[in-house]
Parts: structure tokens; C-alpha cells; sequence
């Protein structure tokens, strides 16, 4: 990539920024290109020469931060981590990933009615999200962290309970004082799934 090239990706970086920062707090209809051009500093002809619309804005906007947001996680899971610590960081401590979405993103996006986010949401989930989830959780039952007997569907539906429980930062408080909390919920995710703590009966073993 040249020169050019990196400037105009910088550029583009930068409108998407704006763009996902405006929407999340005013939502999409409210937000204006001027507005978001005017926070990006550059020219509202710039936003339309490379992106073409509103609507393309934030479906270009909506994609690239699903797809780095999704890498974080991918490394997260493939990483040596033990079981238990990355469900520890997927529930409790999302928003240390890089690329973390805000909710109020994602459902302004939604809400915008543009027909190609719902059907890249749902396609991604299915193609991308759903499968490491199921191959996270057989690792998991595996590893003995996960009862064998419990389904697929039962343990991705108790987990998403947990997951989309929201506020878990504000109840959590600062690290220095979430520490024995975050050990007795992800204790309590464990307790509903194994019947057992499976931190010590590794200790154990």
C-alpha cells in the first residue's frame, strides 16, 4: 500500500469513528453527514466520495467493527488461556477488547431499517459467531469445565443470559474492587452448568 493509499485508509478510519461515535449516543436518523464530517474533520464531499451515502456509512461502519471486534474474540479463544479464564473475560471484561461494539450502535443500526444489516448480522452470527461457540463449548466439555450431558442450545441459551445481562461494568465497579465479585458470578456461571467448582477440582487434579 502506498502512500496515498494509507492516507486515504487513515481518512476513511477516521469518518467510520465519528460515524459509529455520533450514531451510538443520537442514533442514525438524527445524525447528519455534515455532522459526522465535522467531527472527523474532513469535507462532507470527502464522506460521499468514499463511502457514497448515509446508508453505505453505516453499513461500511457496522461491518468493519463487527469484523475487528470478531478477531479480538477469535484470538481470545484460540489463545492459551485455561477455559475458565476466557469465559471470564468474554462475560465480565469484554470491553478490554480493542474492537468492543456498544449496543446503542447496534441497535441504531438496526433501527435504520437498511435491509443489508440485519441480513449481515444474521449471516455472520451464523457462519462466523455460532460456530466457535459450539466448538468453544465442546473444548469446554472436553476439558471437563462443561457438563457432557447438557445440549448445545441449553448451554449457547444460559450463556447469553449471562453475556446480555446488562450494565456488568457498572455492577463490577473498578478492578481494584471487582475482584472477589467477578469470582463469585463466574463461580455462580459454573455452579448452574458443572454442579461443582470446576477452579479447584482442577487445582485438585
Amino acid at each position: 500500500m502506498d502512500g496515498f493509499q494509507k492516507r486515504k485508509e487513515r481518512k476513511k478510519e477516521m469518518i467510520r469513528r465519528a460515524a459509529y461515535e455520533l450514531f451510538s449516543k443520537y442514533g442514525v436518523q438524527k445524525v447528519t453527514i455534515e455532522e459526522i464530517a465535522k467531527k472527523a474533520n474532513v469535507s462532507q464531499v470527502t464522506i460521499y466520495n468514499y463511502f457514497g451515502s448515509k446508508d453505505e456509512l453505516l453499513y461500511n461502519t457496522l461491518r468493519t467493527l463487527t469484523e475487528q471486534t470478531w478477531e479480538d474474540y477469535v484470538k481470545l479463544l484460540e489463545s492459551d488461556l485455561p477455559f475458565y479464564e476466557k469465559i471470564e473475560n468474554i462475560i465480565f471484561f469484554e470491553t478490554k477488547l480493542a474492537g468492543e461494539l456498544n449496543p446503542d450502535f447496534i441497535r441504531s443500526s438496526l433501527a435504520s431499517n437498511n435491509p443489508d444489516i440485519g441480513e449481515f448480522l444474521d449471516d455472520f452470527y451464523e457462519n462466523q459467531v455460532l460456530p466457535s461457540l459450539i466448538d468453544f463449548f465442546k473444548e469446554g466439555q472436553e476439558q471437563g469445565y462443561v457438563n457432557k450431558e447438557l445440549s448445545t442450545k441449553a448451554i449457547l441459551f444460559y450463556f447469553n443470559m449471562f453475556k446480555n445481562t446488562p450494565n456488568w461494568v457498572d455492577l463490577l465497579g473498578d478492578e481494584g474492587e471487582n475482584a472477589q465479585l467477578s469470582k463469585e458470578l463466574i463461580t455462580m456461571f459454573f455452579y448452574g452448568i458443572t454442579g461443582q467448582d470446576p477452579q479447584a477440582d482442577h487445582e485438585n487434579s
